[in-house]
């Protein structure tokens, strides 16, 4: 195993363990209201709120980021090495990401994400109605 990386596997944990051991020793303990509350940014906490309805849309926002995400981390590893890898390596990278870039054309044709913003819809049925 190379020395650099040994020393790397070591030094990384012990360095986190040591900034941990500092920070719950000398950061200041001080607890409040608003910080012990289930919001911490000061929001009074509204009975049922947790478990009302929300639009499908944010989650599958949400999914699509972590898809999109992971297609970003692909793509450093494949352009760093780009001068090194065979065509098969080129071609491979190259019909993954072609792959994904359908799926992105399919999302956007089904409206799964939208350019314009939709408008919330209460989740007691009472849109429209005066």
């Amino acid at each position: 195993m190379n020395i650099t990386l040994l020393i790397l596997m070591i030094l990384v944990p012990v360095l986190a363990l040591i900034l941990l051991g500092l920070n719950t020793l000398l950061a200041p303990h001080r607890a409040y209201e608003s910080k012990l509350s289930q919001y911490e940014s000061g929001m009074p906490v509204v009975p049922g709120q947790a478990r009302e309805s929300f639009q499908i849309h944010f989650w599958l926002v949400a999914m699509l980021f972590l898809v999109f995400d992971i297609e970003l981390v692909l793509l450093l590893p494949v352009s760093v090495s780009l001068s090194s890898i065979s065509t098969y390596g080129f071609a491979v990278a190259v019909i993954f990401f072609l792959i994904l870039t359908v799926g992105f054309i399919l999302e956007i044709g089904s409206n799964s994400i939208s350019l314009k913003p939709h408008a919330l819809v209460p989740s007691d049925g009472t849109a429209g109605k005066e």
